[in-house]
């Protein structure tokens, strides 16, 4: 479906004259320094995928998506969707694709939310019939219905997103792109949006580039990640061997048949204590977790072991913070 190759993006930063001429130097000056959002980053995405895209602010994600979507060329690389190059073929790719920015939205402000969906129906040119089994399908879903015929300006956060979502679906794309689609929502507007999203994906294969802020995204929606940082791609894989790869400490939870004095054993560290119940934090580095089972048995009685590995939240956010710190002095 999408194949990117070496793709590189830079932009022109012209230097910024203050002062009394400022202004006039700055129409005649020159001077400028290249910035490269995005830096030779080459993926593949087969049809009917649903893949999250993520990166602290500033990584390159927003450059990506444009040239995706065809408003930004490359400065220089290759990329296909569906055998066609975006911007070159903006109107027969922009047909086949739909998408949906958390802060701004695609409908039209005065109008009921019905009135935009059959001006989308007459610019799509969508069949009647799929046309009224989509709405039917939305209206399920997303519960549609009751705010169909309010103007799009009086709808809350909740309600716009997704009347959103439904727009950028409606005319069935083979791709959509979703950036921040929960962004600013309470839980259980947050849960509707993701079992449509879910549901979608899996009952008409559409494929969607998911960028977001909110872990819970990831963790309940996407099976593979793409981690990207200062335009590179970092990590490409399923998002189990993320967690697995950078899931930092795992816990172990043991409940003593004994008291002990001294509950300490190599390779792990007491973070809580309550009664007999110690819970011990460790990297497995590739042994796992029998080395300290082994330990534990051999130096003391216990009655209960469990296991509680990082979840996907944990995970993500401790290698953002790892970003932050590595890169802490450039945003100064």
């Amino acid at each position: 479906m999408i194949v990117a190759k070496d793709l590189v993006k830079e932009f022109k930063i012209y230097q910024h004259h203050r002062g009394a001429f400022g202004a006039i130097r700055n129409m005649f000056s020159t001077k400028h320094t290249i910035v490269r959002a995005v830096d030779q980053i080459s993926f593949q995405i087969a049809a009917g995928e649903l893949v999250g895209y993520l990166g602290p602010n500033g990584a390159g994600k927003s450059t990506t998506i444009k040239m995706l979507t065809g408003i930004l060329v490359p400065t220089s690389g290759e990329l296909t969707i569906g055998g066609i190059v975006p911007w070159r073929e903006r109107v027969k790719h922009v047909r086949r694709m739909g998408v949906v920015f958390g802060q701004r939205t695609t409908l039209w402000w005065d109008l009921p939310v019905i009135e935009t969906m059959e001006l989308l129906r007459h610019i799509y040119k969508i069949p009647e019939r799929q046309y009224r089994r989509n709405m039917d399908m939305f209206a399920d879903l997303l519960g549609l219905s009751e705010f169909l015929n309010i103007p799009v300006r009086s709808l809350s956060l909740g309600q716009r997103m997704r009347a959103d979502l439904a727009a950028a679906f409606l005319h069935d794309p083979e791709i959509v792109f979703l950036d921040e689609p929960t962004i600013g929502l309470d839980v259980l507007a947050k849960e509707r949006i993701r079992q449509f999203i879910a549901t979608i994906n899996s009952e008409k294969k559409t494929t969607v580039i998911l960028t977001t802020h909110d872990l819970g995204d990831v963790a309940k929606l996407c099976r593979r990640v793409m981690m990207i940082d200062r335009g590179k791609v970092l990590f490409d894989g399923a998002l189990a061997e993320l967690v697995s790869r950078f899931g930092g400490e795992r816990r172990l939870i043991v409940d003593f048949a004994e008291e002990y004095d001294d509950l300490s054993i190599a390779g792990a560290r007491i973070v809580a204590k309550e009664g007999r119940k110690v819970t011990y934090a460790f990297h497995s580095n590739g042994n796992g977790v029998a080395p300290l089972i082994e330990n534990l048995s051999r130096n003391y009685k216990w009655a209960d072991i469990s296991l509680q590995d990082p979840d996907v939240e944990t995970t993500i956010r401790h290698i953002y913070e790892q970003w932050e710190g590595d890169h802490s002095s450039e945003y100064c």
